[in-house]
């Protein structure tokens, strides 16, 4: 089977106060349709910003990704960014009930959510459909992670980038997402988590990579 995604020596610079930081170098991998990938590394190693670079909110000083065989620069960035959808650690519920929010990504499009689609994909982070009509003011850290997860999931790309979507959850939330992970793998999707949790890893991974002082180690095939 062919990459969905290429990363040919890609390198990307940014300047501090402290010169220049180098945190991806030279970094080339290979991600295949329908595997779960999870990255690792310690924290400020450039995790982030590489799933930055896939999704194009910034673009690599040196080398080329590619995605279906295309360049990400010959991409349409808000089509790209449908396709091969980042979900932040951080939240971001920027209207006022769940059931808006859940709502708006097709909204964008022209098209309307269904009450049931809504209440598929709280399902499927762990919550009820009575949730829909919470306030977002109302919900705990890890209720807003899980309703950000949900909301991107209405638009059921066919690649989902995960920066660390249990890192607020208790541990029967961690095992409903984990489980929804590998849904979405089995279903044919393309899932790439970032995690700090080696026990995660294993439980989830097809294959593990690690990212070291700015050095992609792709390939460690866990099943």
């Amino acid at each position: 089977m062919g990459a969905l995604i290429r990363i040919d020596g890609v390198t990307k610079r940014y300047c501090s106060t402290n010169g220049t930081v180098t945190p991806l170098n030279r970094i080339s991998a290979e991600i295949p349709q329908g595997r779960l990938v999870v990255l690792m590394g310690p924290s400020g190693t450039g995790k982030s910003t590489l799933f930055r670079l896939l999704n194009r909110l910034e673009n690599p000083d040196v080398g080329e990704i590619t995605y279906q065989g295309i360049p990400l620069t010959k991409w349409d960035p808000v089509r790209l960014r449908r396709e091969v959808h980042y979900v932040h650690q951080t939240p971001i519920l920027f209207l006022d009930t769940v059931e808006e929010n859940l709502s708006y990504p097709l909204s964008l499009q022209g098209k309307k959510a269904s009450t049931e689609r809504m209440r598929e994909v709280l399902e499927q982070v762990g919550l009820p459909e009575s949730f829909l009509k919470r306030h977002v003011d109302e919900l705990s850290g890890g209720e807003r992670q899980r309703v950000n997860l949900a909301r991107s999931l209405m638009l059921d790309p066919p690649v989902l980038m995960l920066d660390e979507p249990t890192s607020s959850l208790d541990p029967k939330s961690v095992d409903t997402v984990e489980k929804m992970m590998i849904r979405a793998r089995d279903q044919g999707r393309t899932v790439l988590l970032i995690s700090h949790s080696r026990e995660q890893a294993e439980r989830v991974a097809d294959v593990l990579w690690q990212l070291e002082e700015g050095r992609l180690i792709p390939g460690q095939v866990m099943r």
